[in-house]
């Protein structure tokens, strides 16, 4: 009988690196308000001032959560302007199914009311913007992106059908494309200033067949399955809930309708948010694609621009399955 002593060590098994790193990151997310967190960056960005008044808490306290979740990879921080604004993250099978269990939670009484309070912030800030707003706005969006440097590639991805819906016409240059194109065609926009311009616009051009609507996006779902084609040309960056956005229109397309979304990149060009209303300093195309996913929309064709002064602009095309 051989000598325990003396028998062959055998080298113990190695645990694959990626058991200790899903530990970490389970145990980051092992706590009852960073999941609360978590639930709540399911379909928005959120500062840390306004995450503290959701959450009741002081910024130290609410920081430090914060920075284990992201150490974790299970958010992501970016900056626009002075303020430091978080998003969910990460990948694999086990965070996906975390994660689809925690968005099948309701958010309670009291974050539900915070959340809304919020948003109506961010919504009232642009309102009052596009309200004030006279010739400088126009001047100031010259320098960002005209609209000749995304409105004819739009018009080149427009599928035919027989009504379209554009969200935030503006002042009115793309109803032109859509008007010849479409039976019927609906503009949306929060605010009666722009509808005003929008329906000069018209006007001028005899564009007979345009419906204009004021109202945001829930107008859009509360017409279901309505819609060929919905543009939303430089849009995402003025509205308090760009995700809220892709679910309501996803409602208004009809099935294999498209979706059609001009947008600018992320940047950080802050000056923006004064001179052009701007809520969002842009977005990233992969948070543009996820929120569409989250909507049940499938990705299409995508045509990226780089600007003279700095700024890029994505045109993205989602389609209804």
């Amino acid at each position: 009988m051989p000598d325990p002593q003396h028998a062959i060590q055998q080298p113990e098994q190695t645990i694959p690196d990626a058991i200790p790193q899903l530990a970490a990151t389970l145990k980051a997310a092992g706590d009852p308000l960073r999941l609360e967190i978590l639930r709540l960056l399911s379909q928005d960005s959120y500062s840390v001032l306004e995450l503290c008044r959701i959450f009741t808490l002081r910024q130290p306290a609410l920081s430090h959560h914060l920075k284990v979740l992201a150490q974790a990879g299970l958010v992501s921080k970016r900056r626009e302007g002075n303020n430091l604004f978080y998003r969910r993250s990460g990948d694999g099978e086990a965070l996906r199914g975390l994660f689809a269990s925690l968005d099948r939670l309701p958010l309670s009484p009291e974050r539900t009311a915070a959340v809304a309070t919020i948003a109506r912030e961010r919504a009232e800030a642009s309102r009052r913007f596009f309200a004030d707003y006279g010739n400088r706005f126009r001047e100031q969006q010259e320098l960002i992106a005209g609209y000749e440097v995304y409105g004819p590639q739009v018009a080149q991805l427009l599928k035919p059908g027989t009504r379209a819906l554009e969200v935030g016409p503006g002042e009115g240059e793309f109803l032109a494309e859509l008007s010849p194109r479409f039976d019927n065609v609906t503009a949306l926009d929060l605010s009666e200033t722009m509808l005003t311009r929008a329906r000069q616009f018209a006007d001028d051009r005899n564009l007979a067949n345009i419906d204009f609507v004021c109202g945001d996006t829930r107008e859009a779902a509360a017409r279901p399955q309505s819609a060929d084609s919905i543009v939303v040309n430089m849009v995402l960056h003025h509205t308090p809930e760009p995700a809220q956005i892709f679910q309501d229109l996803q409602q208004a397309l009809k099935s294999g309708g498209q979706l059609l979304v001009a947008e600018l990149q992320d940047h950080r060009q802050d000056w923006a948010r004064e001179a052009c209303g701007d809520l969002w300093l842009g977005f990233a195309p992969e948070q543009l694609q996820a929120w569409a996913e989250d909507a049940g929309l499938q990705d299409g064709r995508s045509v990226y621009s780089a600007l003279r002064n700095g700024f890029q602009i994505q045109i993205r095309e989602f389609l209804k399955p």
